[in-house]
């Protein structure tokens, strides 16, 4: 796909988000995403978080099981991986995207995972 093609591309994703319908993340994003949540090395999301699928889920963080429900917009999902410390200052979440321990795609991904439970 050339450089217009991804701008248009990247121009449709954005506005049927910013609508709040919904789609379909492409199932290898998601597969990564899951990849990084369940990774010690990476997102580590099960060492806090009980996820479906997951193996010996910590308590620490709330069940991330329905999690769209709970956070409808995208974008709130995101701000958390992002820094939490922003709307919670006493939060045990690491900020993800402030401290660079995730990249914004990762992050993406790991939001596409996150919407599919």
């Amino acid at each position: 796909m050339g450089r217009f093609g991804q701008k248009l591309a990247a121009s449709i994703v954005g506005a049927v988000a910013a609508s709040g319908m919904a789609f379909a993340a492409p199932a290898d994003n998601v597969a990564k995403g899951r990849a990084i949540a369940f990774s010690t090395a990476q997102g580590n999301c099960l060492a806090c978080h009980k996820i479906p699928g997951g193996e010996l889920p910590g308590e620490i963080g709330p069940d991330l099981a329905g999690l769209k429900t709970r956070y409808p917009n995208r974008a709130d999902i995101v701000a958390i991986l992002q820094d939490e410390t922003r709307r919670n200052p006493l939060t045990a979440m690491p900020p993800f995207g402030r401290d660079r321990l995730l990249t914004q795609q990762e992050i993406q991904d790991v939001v596409d995972f996150l919407e599919t439970l």
